[in-house]
This record gives structure tokens, sequence and C-alpha cells, in this order.
């Protein structure tokens, strides 16, 4: 049975009246580097602030043990 490890990245939204705006560049940083440690997406949501505003952007990534 293969066996993981997970990892928890939260990035937060800046600007009030823009609903949230993201730092895409930071988040392609974090992305490629999780990447090239054999990390892998597996699931990504928002928290919300107040009237479909985003507060945090939350990324959950797993990599496999190994056998």
């Amino acid at each position: 049975m293969p066996r993981w490890e997970y990892k928890t990245i939260k990035l937060a939204t800046t600007g009030w009246f823009a609903g949230g705006n993201l730092d895409e560049g930071k988040l392609d940083e974090y992305m490629n580097l999780l990447g090239r440690d054999g990390w892998e997406l597996v699931s990504a949501f928002d928290t919300s602030q107040a009237y479909g505003a985003s507060r945090n952007i939350v990324a959950i990534f797993k990599r496999s043990l190994g056998a």
C-alpha cells in the first residue's frame, strides 16, 4: 500500500475592494520548487473574507514516502 506525506501552503491575498489579489508569481515559485522536490498538487481552495472576497489561497500537496 502506498504511503504519502502531505504539505500545506497558505498564500495571503492583498487588497480589500478588489476581492483579494493573489501574487501569481509567488504561487508559481512555490509550486515549481515543490514540484522539483517531488510534491504533487492535490487540492487548492480559497478562504472567504466577506462578500465573495478571498482571504487566503490554500494548496495541499502530497508525495510518496517510497516503498
